[in-house]
């Protein structure tokens, strides 16, 4: 892991193992200077909001959505690119979860999902 990250989740603190995939800090820091970025999760709040606060020291991202923020359809959190209230036509969605962007799969760059292959990118 490269860091861990202390999560409290209903009253109990676990902690969490966080590794970053190979590229991370470059993409964020060039997205950051090109685009408004918005990370939309469907993670909970107490856990993606520290795990950002060190994935992002820079503060690229300009807005941050979590799980709260994601609709539920056929059983699966979905992201509604709408919701951001952005032009959707100039918005798109990195993804790993076809599933997330079933609303809007012309939107979506997606990717592979990772879990450590330090090989990857």
């Amino acid at each position: 892991a490269d860091f861990i990250v202390p999560v409290e989740v209903e009253g109990t603190v676990h902690r969490v193992f966080v590794s970053k995939r190979p590229g991370v800090d470059e993409f964020m820091q060039r997205m950051g200077a090109m685009f408004e970025v918005v990370v939309f999760t469907a993670s909970l709040e107490q856990y993606a909001n520290p795990v950002l606060d060190i994935l992002d020291p820079t503060r690229s991202v300009r807005h941050r959505l979590f799980r709260d923020a994601c609709v539920m359809l056929n059983g699966n959190l979905v992201k509604d690119l709408s919701l951001l209230g952005r032009d959707v036509s100039r918005t798109i969605i990195v993804d790993n979860s076809p599933m997330s962007y079933m609303l809007h799969p012309q939107n979506a760059v997606p990717i592979s999902s990772w879990f450590d292959d330090p090989r990857d990118g």
